[in-house]
């Protein structure tokens, strides 16, 4: 069985619609096989993340992905930028504390680099 690992970054508000879904086109093209995606958000895409935000935020795709294993990570720098708190953030979303080392340490360990 092969083993794809993928990090998706994405730094744009308005590219979520689109990360959403080339993640699930890939989730639904590779079949029987191991796979492991992540998602880093960083700059101004973490307010999507951000409950108090009055965006229109897909929490239910971003659920349905998160339920099937893909990992949506946000950078504390970015965070702390936009003064989101982590309180605020979207329960099942895991804090780096600097988006470009996760970055680098992903692609270090092998991960294939995505960004819509």
């Amino acid at each position: 069985m092969l083993e794809y690992k993928v990090i998706f970054h994405i730094d744009e508000i308005n590219k979520w619609k689109l990360l959403l879904g080339n993640v699930s086109n890939l989730l639904n093209g590779i079949d029987n096989e191991k796979l492991y995606i992540e998602v880093l958000a960083n700059s101004e895409a973490v307010k999507y993340y951000d409950t108090n935000q009055d965006l229109d935020v897909d929490i239910n795709t971003m659920e349905s992905l998160n339920k099937k294993g893909v990992k949506f990570v946000a950078c504390n720098n970015a965070l702390k930028a936009y003064d989101i708190k982590q309180e605020n953030i979207i329960h099942f979303i895991d804090i780096v504390p600097a988006g470009v080392v996760e970055l680098v340490k992903k692609q270090s360990e092998g991960y294939f680099y995505l960004k819509p």
